[in-house]
């Protein structure tokens, strides 16, 4: 079966508080994508990752495990999310569909504790059968474009998708909730989906 997990970003506490807002995996183009997926018979989930606003990887990684992860499976992640997604497949010996990341973010500030003290392991492309996709926009934030330049530096081979002007890929920036780009690289036929 195909499958898809999309894994949301780290909001701010107000944004993780706010009672009138979206939940997290619920907000931006998380859910538009889903529908898109669920639409092409990709079952497709966007879990809600435990205290967003302060994410501790173990605890992460305990939701995230709940999920149907194999080589059928398309992993899609924003922001924290997507550097989640990279320690996982860093420390787990594990072959998926497909990776897609979009404005990963790796902390290399240092600015949130132990969430990313891991070694990017060089290998793990070795273990995406439909490769890495990487969204970045050109007026990203300043620890976006270092997260970026690390991965660069990585020497991991990574197909680049260069935006202008949609920000962080977010709502507030994007003005959308559709984002057929992305959908289009989820479903490109070099993909395992």
């Amino acid at each position: 079966m195909k499958r898809a997990v999309i894994l949301h970003g780290l909001p701010s506490d107000e944004e993780y508080h706010d009672f009138e807002g979206d939940s997290q995996s619920n907000d931006h183009w998380l859910p538009w994508l889903q529908q898109q997926l669920c639409a092409r018979d990709i079952l497709t989930q966007t879990p809600e990752m435990p205290n967003a606003y302060d994410p501790k990887y173990e605890e992460w990684k305990e939701e995230f495990e709940r999920q149907v992860v194999d080589e059928d499976t398309l992993l899609v992640g924003h922001s924290c999310g997507g550097g989640f997604l990279l320690r996982w497949l860093s420390e787990e010996n594990r072959t998926v569909g497909h990776l897609v990341l979009v404005a990963p973010w790796l902390d290399r500030e240092k600015v949130n504790g132990p969430l990313f003290e891991f070694d990017l392991d060089p290998s793990v492309e070795s273990r995406i059968k439909g490769g890495i996709d990487l969204l970045y926009s050109t007026n990203d934030e300043t620890s976006q474009q270092t997260s970026l330049e690390y991965l660069r530096q990585s020497g991991i081979d990574i197909r680049y998708h260069e935006f202008k002007d949609y920000g962080h890929f977010c709502l507030r920036d994007m003005k959308t909730r559709e984002f057929p780009e992305l959908l289009e690289i989820c479903l490109d036929k070099n993909s395992s989906l």
